[in-house]
């Protein structure tokens, strides 16, 4: 059913399954009102780029685009800023997306729509963002961005940067590259508001579910100079660019000093694989983004790809950003943002809203993890091995000759690997929070014979450590993160108590023990912290106790 608000002289029209109509364009002059109608609008804008040329002439307090109509109404708070504006533009035309756009005065004297509505919700988040940067230093020159991608267990490319921040503006360049073993990325925006828009709404979300976090801030960079249009850059104001090697420019940028420092602590947002955790769902305090009606989450990424992506928090994206409609009846006009191919991991994972289906495994093959950050005065291969270990068949592991704190592990397959870096990244040990992420090698060389560092790589394919003997092992089913209540199995019948907790009271305090019921081959240990968990299991398990009974040591969700 549709929903009216009368205006003094004539129905603006909203409607679940319709844009915002204005029935009686105005197109004749009409004396001075706080209140601008504007023609020429895009129908792809968002309220952004509408806002953003408001922002020189001070505060904005309501906007409706007529997308399919082509115009706009924007409401200024006061009416000297309007008359300021239609004189200034009058005599200037501003374009937006190469679009010239006119300004005159509406007829309305204010917009009175819904400000609570999902359908003016873009629009509001927009002028909340405004008003956080008139007067601001942001307002000028702050319209490159700089991303870094916590936990990327899956490809992130150019073409889905550009789908997500196309959400907040348009986007005008990207460039990836990877600097110490961390993808990111820069993104040129078209205006200020979008940038802001983009660091209040999207900073600390996930892409996928528990994993691929944006981390984003602003670029000391004026601008983003792109001389190639292929998977690693892109510059969408020339597509006529060759596809040449980006490798210059990638360098360039990974080894520019810009003095740009990272956004601080990030807490990770859960264990991806081992949990079923939303994907973007609170933007910011904001009830939406700019160009995007209420987004609670930021769309569906179907198994089949982005270009068939359903609603986006549940509103359609076939409108690049137009509000009102919902559901997924217009999922088909995705298709000409182009099928990706995103599919995702092994399992069904929710991610942007959505849900995730399966991955094709010939999209990420490696399953070498670089690990730094480790304590170097405790790190060796043996350690590192009954880490990794519980994540899976780990295959070989090598420390890294001139710096003692990082790691190389090599796992079975790259499934595997995607769990530990889920659970161990960012994980606290030894007083160091763990940096885990995949590496760009493919595999780890043994050392030839003879050479002194040959004791920093060891194989670890036939250990009888190993906890998983082949891949649809049981257990793979029930790993957990790192716990301070662990699970010890293949007791010796006369294992005490006293015992165990003599032993483990070696790496921590011991705050609890019992046996597994009746069964004294199994027993729960707590200690007094994760760290001190994770310091017993790396030194305990398939440690031999009474004689023949080498121990199994596991985290556990259970409690004493």
């Amino acid at each position: 059913m549709k929903r009216s608000v009368d205006y003094e002289d004539g129905d603006y029209s909203q409607s679940p399954t319709d844009d915002p109509v204005v029935k009686k364009p105005m197109f004749e002059a009409a004396k001075p009102s706080r209140v601008l109608h504007i023609r020429g609008v895009p129908n792809d804008c968002t309220e952004g780029e509408v806002i953003h040329l408001g922002l020189p002439f001070g505060r904005m307090t309501n906007l409706v685009i007529a997308r399919k109509k082509n115009q706009a109404l924007l409401e200024m708070a006061d009416l000297s800023a309007a008359e300021t504006m239609v004189k200034y533009y009058s005599e200037r035309p501003p374009q937006i997306r190469s679009n010239i756009v006119h300004f005159q005065f509406s007829r309305h004297e204010q917009l009175k729509t819904e400000s609570n509505s999902a359908l003016n919700a873009g629009a509001q988040a927009a002028l909340q963002v405004a008003d956080k940067l008139i007067g601001s230093q942001d307002l000028e020159n702050r319209t490159v961005l700089r991303i870094i991608i916590d936990s990327m267990l899956y490809p992130i490319t150019v073409e889905v940067l550009k789908t997500i921040f196309s959400k907040v503006g348009q986007v005008l360049r990207i460039v990836t590259y990877t600097k110490n073993d961390t993808f990111q990325a820069f993104i040129e925006l078209s205006d200020a508001i979008a940038a802001k828009t983009a660091i209040e709404t999207l900073n600390g979300q996930n892409i996928y579910n528990g994993c691929c976090t944006l981390r984003i801030e602003y670029s000391k960079l004026q601008t983003l100079t792109v001389k190639y249009n292929n998977e690693k850059m892109w510059d969408y104001t020339n597509p006529n660019l060759p596809s040449g090697h980006p490798q210059q420019m990638q360098q360039q940028l990974s080894n520019e000093n810009t003095g740009e420092g990272l956004l601080g602590s990030f807490e990770s947002s859960g264990f991806g694989a081992l949990s079923a955790l939303s994907g973007i769902g609170k933007l910011g305090g904001l009830s939406g983004l700019a160009g995007l009606g209420g987004m609670g989450n930021i769309g569906a990424l179907g198994g089949m790809g982005i270009g068939n992506m359903g609603a986006m928090g549940g509103m359609t994206m076939g409108n690049m950003g137009s509000m009102g409609r919902m559901g997924s009846e217009n999922m088909a006009a995705m298709n000409r943002m182009g099928n990706m191919g995103l599919g995702m991991g092994t399992r069904g994972m929710d991610g942007l809203g959505g849900t995730m289906g399966q991955r094709d495994h010939g999209q990420q093959k490696n399953s070498v993890l670089i690990v730094s950050n480790l304590d170097e005065e405790k790190a060796n291969p043996d350690v590192v091995f009954a880490l990794f270990g519980v994540y899976g068949t780990v295959l070989r592991v090598k420390i890294m000759y001139n710096k003692k704190d990082t790691a190389l592990v090599q796992f079975a397959d790259n499934f595997q690997a995607s769990n530990a870096i889920v659970a161990l990244d960012k994980v606290r040990w030894c007083g160091k929070s763990l940096k885990v992420s995949l590496s760009k090698h493919s595999h780890i060389q043994m050392p030839k014979e003879g050479q002194s560092e040959g004791w920093l790589t060891k194989d670890f394919s036939g250990s009888p450590a190993q906890r998983f003997r082949n891949q649809g092992a049981k257990n793979l089913a029930n790993i957990n993160p790192p716990s301070a209540t662990l699970h010890v199995s293949n007791l010796s019948p006369t294992t005490t108590e006293d015992h165990l907790t003599d032993l483990f009271s070696q790496y921590g305090t011991v705050v609890g023990f019992r046996f597994l019921k009746n069964e004294r081959k199994m027993a729960l240990i707590q200690m007094g912290t994760v760290e001190q968990g994770i310091e017993a299991l790396v030194n305990l398990h398939n440690r031999e106790v009474d004689g023949k009974y080498n121990i199994r040591v596991s985290f556990t969700k259970s409690s004493v």
